[in-house]
């Protein structure tokens, strides 16, 4: 909290975040804060950071230091925007430094700037923007085989279900997959929960709107990852199909893992 420091002061208050991914929440502004992403790795392959700031982000603009320099990355009047992500490459992943400049303002009124964070390692999603972020799961073509059986090992949810909506956002770039769920393998959080009034679970699963994704009959395995606490569609084969790969790879002992 800004409240907490001396009035007097001029100097910059620091902190150090050791996680790839996190969030900051930086009550009543004042002067400047400078945060310094440093994630407690022993092999730092993290070249991408991504910052989305809370839809009530207000009261500062966030900047990222480059060789000496600062250059903007969220503007107060941006933090505003609902789903907007930025994101930038990082020119040393093993230290990240942020800063965060209070406006000016006259009264003593709650602001506060928040948001959320990620570090990433591929090296596509390096860009502007969260489309570019979105790609490295959502290629909008079809997994191999190979993808498939590494999807279940790795993704951060793995559920069977159908599809009960699509709907489009195309001011976002986004389309949304709204999913009646039989089956919870894995999930990283709960973004599928279960509805207290029909006892169904549900969830939704995001997509770019690219990939132009429609309303299909039949069961699916859909699997992904999540970003800032939003699923964001992988694979999806449907489960049929899915099974029939999966045992012939475990008779021929070429499943990366159980099933």
């Amino acid at each position: 909290s800004g409240l907490s420091w001396e009035p007097r002061s001029r100097a910059v208050e620091q902190v150090h975040l050791r996680c790839t991914e996190g969030s900051l929440e930086w009550m009543y502004p004042a002067r400047a804060l400078r945060v310094v992403l440093e994630p407690n790795l022993s092999s730092a392959q993290h070249t991408t950071v991504c910052i989305k700031p809370a839809s009530d982000f207000q009261g500062a603009s966030i900047y990222v230091e480059h060789a000496g320099q600062l250059h903007l990355v969220v503007s107060e009047a941006e933090g505003a925007r609902p789903h907007h992500v930025s994101c930038f490459s990082a020119h040393t992943p093993q230290r990240v430094a942020l800063f965060l400049q209070a406006s000016p303002q006259r009264d003593i009124s709650r602001r506060t700037a928040s948001f959320q964070y990620e570090l990433l390692s591929n090296q596509s999603a390096a860009g502007p923007d969260f489309k570019k972020m979105a790609l490295v799961e959502a290629m909008c073509r079809p997994c191999d085989n190979v993808e498939l059986l590494m999807a279940i090992c790795s993704s951060d949810f793995v559920v069977k279900g159908c599809i009960r909506n699509v709907s489009h956002d195309s001011e976002n770039h986004m389309s949304q997959v709204d999913v009646s769920v039989q089956k919870v393998y894995r999930q990283k959080n709960r973004i599928f929960q279960q509805d207290e009034a029909s006892g169904e679970w549900r969830g939704p699963i995001r997509t770019l709107l690219q990939c132009k994704v429609k309303k299909g009959g039949g069961d699916f395995l859909f699997t992904g990852n999540e970003h800032f606490g939003e699923a964001w569609l992988g694979c999806a084969p449907r489960f049929k199909d899915f099974m029939f790969i999966y045992w012939a790879a475990r008779e021929r002992g070429a499943n990366p893992c159980e099933f």
